[in-house]
């Protein structure tokens, strides 16, 4: 159906004047035919300047013809339906290329040996009258040749599945005749078979005759070899009575040898205690007081408290101030326990599990040379296929978990390995390992505290 709508266009076509009727397509157009118009328009696309362009594929001006119809198809074809102007721009460059085809549609007289699809592409850019019956006939036409590649498809099915079953039937045939032959082979084998179970059968009596002997010569044969059985157990606790003896005067030999070296021992430590008491009784008659008080301690003077980490958890610090580590680790014995992956995950989480753990221990290193404080730091290696290969740095102890036990029990088992009152610290912003520590008398700190001190070092 074609539809006409007063009017002139924007400009007259390059092939002639505009008769003041504008023709439009009613219906899609054909996939084949809108293959071909995009490749006339990427061919033709070269010949235009960039300002001549739509705004939308002036970006493709510099691409080649097979990447325009590549990245630009759908553009450029909806640039030649909806932009009048460019699509006179682009039919005045097909026009000057003097194809016969482009002269032809301009005549009015389309060559009749010319593709039905190549003829609508140029007709649906050219737009010359009668346009849309030549769009409209080159898609029924492609339509027809489908359907007639398809039939033609269909026979060359048909005869092939009729060439398989001529071919299957003529195999059944020959697979019958087969099978009779091979069943009449198996009747004639059945009867030699039975000719032979016969006579195997009469064998298997003379056989039946040939066991009863041979088990009447193996009960004679049991009974031998139950008397010999019986001689040999008579034999075997004869030597057993004889080994114990034996082993009783090893016994009484060891014994005799360990009283000797038992007075010897009571010697020496007879002579020791004499030594001992004589001290002891100087002592007592000098009148000595114990040496447990050093001169010293005699000075007047006020001592210092003793700080534990729970009086430096109640000082003035912020937990964020990484001066609260640096009083933490001046504790006497303090350890500090480092859940690594928590430490370098929330510090540099974009660099390789590798790198990671060299970064942090060689901050741990520092910190271990500066505070003289018992440095561990725990990794999670309950899913590594093989050990890590890693030389730990001085000062620094470094543990993996083993298969099938994660970071934070080994870092509670830690916790828990050390005895009441040492200064335990463990770094980690897992709240279910701080508050676990925390009850087993350890003192959780964030890692973003242990973060911080090491930036300063």
């Amino acid at each position: 159906m074609v539809e006409h709508t007063d009017g002139v266009e924007a400009a007259g076509d390059a092939g002639g004047a505009d008769d003041g009727v504008t023709e439009v397509l009613d219906r899609p157009l054909p996939e084949g035919i809108r293959r071909r118009v995009i490749g006339l328009v990427a061919e033709a696309f070269g010949g235009l300047t960039v300002a001549e362009l739509p705004a939308q594929l002036r970006q493709y001006a510099r691409f080649t013809p097979t990447r325009r119809a590549k990245f630009a198809g759908n553009a450029m074809a909806a640039a030649v339906e909806g932009d009048p102007v460019f699509r006179q721009r682009i039919s005045a460059r097909l026009r000057e290329t003097g194809s016969e085809l482009v002269e032809a549609l301009d005549a009015g007289s389309p060559p009749a040996a010319a593709d039905p699809e190549d003829v609508a592409a140029m007709a649906f850019v050219l737009r010359p009258p009668g346009w849309v019956k030549l769009v409209t006939a080159a898609g029924e036409e492609a339509q027809r040749a489908s359907a007639e590649r398809a039939g033609e498809e269909a026979q060359r099915e048909l005869r092939q599945l009729r060439e398989e079953l001529a071919s299957a039937r003529a195999e059944a045939r020959a697979e019958t005749e087969r099978v009779r032959a091979e069943l009449e082979a198996a009747r004639r084998e059945s009867e030699s078979y039975q000719r032979k179970l016969r006579s195997a059968v009469s064998d298997v009596r003379r056989g039946e005759a040939a066991l009863r002997k041979a088990q009447a010569e193996l009960e004679s044969l049991r009974s031998e070899a139950a008397a010999e059985k019986a001689a040999a157990l008579a034999e075997t606790r004869r030597i057993k009575s004889r080994l114990a003896e034996a082993e009783a005067g090893l016994e009484a030999t060891r014994r005799a040898a360990r009283e000797g070296r038992s007075v010897e021992d009571m010697r020496l430590r007879l002579l020791l205690d004499t030594v001992l008491d004589a001290a002891q009784g100087l002592r007592r008659e000098l009148a000595l007081p114990p040496a447990s008080v050093h001169p010293a301690d005699t000075v007047d003077a006020v001592q210092p408290g003793t700080m534990t980490p729970k009086d430096i958890a109640t000082r003035a610090l912020s937990e964020t101030d990484p001066a609260l580590l640096d009083q933490l680790l001046a504790l006497p014995q303090a350890h500090l326990v480092v859940d690594g992956y928590n430490v370098t995950k929330s510090g540099y989480p974009t660099m390789p599990l590798d790198k990671q753990r060299l970064r942090l221990l060689g901050g741990l290193a520092m910190l271990a040379a500066q505070t003289g404080a018992e440095v561990t730091c725990v990794f999670d290696g309950a899913e590594l296929a093989a050990p890590v290969l890693l030389a730990p740095p001085r000062g620094v102890r470094v543990l993996f978990s083993k298969p099938g036990v994660t970071a934070d029990e080994l870092i509670r088992q830690l916790v828990r390995a050390e005895p009441p009152g040492r200064p335990v610290v463990v770094v980690s912003t897992d709240r279910e390992v701080a508050d676990g520590v925390a009850k087993a008398g350890a003192r959780p700190v964030a890692s973003a505290l242990l973060l911080r001190r090491l930036a300063r070092t």
